[in-house]
């Protein structure tokens, strides 16, 4: 199952907290989630600065479990809103006999 993740940064997170030691380790369990096929495409939104993930998962759980994983996550610094996904079925209404 593909899950959509949109990252939030918590409202008392200080800018200071994102040290780069934190952030280092943040991209190294991020490339770990894409090695292992967990985490299939990462980007940023446009307007903020804030990540926009996709995951392949058995369901919303697990993908929460994995995410929960990432360092700034369980620094209490980021959270994600986790959207599962299925696939489009609105050309079956066209091609309906």
């Amino acid at each position: 199952m593909m899950i959509l993740a949109l990252e939030r940064q918590q409202p008392d997170a200080a800018e200071n907290e994102f040290t780069t030691e934190l952030l280092k380790a943040e991209a190294d369990k991020a490339w770990e989630l894409y090695r292992l096929g967990v985490l299939r495409e990462f980007y940023f939104r446009a307007d903020k600065h804030e990540a926009v993930l996709l995951l392949e998962c058995c369901d919303a759980a697990e993908a929460r479990w994995h995410l929960g994983s990432l360092p700034l996550v369980k620094a209490g610094l980021i959270e994600f809103e986790v959207i599962p996904l299925a696939p489009y079925t609105g050309f079956a209404r066209l091609f309906r006999s």
